[in-house]
């Protein structure tokens, strides 16, 4: 059996991506089907790689009990776009990056998190709190709907 992999993008894969994948492995743990997927994130530029997640992420994840700490920033290299099927940017930006990356041949289905209302998960790292508990409501709601449309096809 095959795995779904799920790639979480965002700018430097300090604040939206890490929360992303954390969050989406949490839904994904919680609902016991962990060995139906692999989960990771990056960044479309490489300015923090090999870095853990902003203090600010770790913080909010977790008070809602995800422990994101131990992840460690890296950018979107060719192989991702072959090596997971989805590749979920937090805004069009991110999209739009990705899409300019993707090589010849690419497998990978490019798309937003909150496609659906085509709505942009903002970048938080120039706000104070209140700007990543925002990120992390959004984030959750959209990893969780996430889940449900992957868990619906993979039923």
């Amino acid at each position: 059996m095959s795995k779904t992999r799920v790639l979480f993008v965002c700018l430097g894969n300090i604040c939206r991506s890490p929360l992303a994948e954390g969050l989406f492995t949490h839904h994904v743990t919680t609902h016991g089907v962990q060995d139906h997927y692999e989960i990771g994130s990056a960044g479309t530029g490489g300015w923090h790689v090999g870095n853990p997640p902003d203090p600010r992420s770790i913080a909010i994840a977790a008070q809602h009990g995800v422990d994101i700490g131990m992840q460690r920033a890296q950018q979107v290299h060719p192989k991702h776009f072959t090596n997971y099927n989805y590749l979920i940017g937090m805004d069009a930006s991110n999209v739009e990056r990705l899409h300019h990356l993707a090589p010849a041949g690419a497998l990978a289905q490019i798309r937003m998190l909150l496609d659906e209302q085509r709505k942009d998960v903002p970048d938080p790292y120039y706000e104070g709190p209140e700007g990543f508990a925002l990120v992390y409501r959004m984030v959750n709601e959209g990893t969780l709907a996430l889940f449900k449309q992957l868990e619906a096809r993979r039923l």
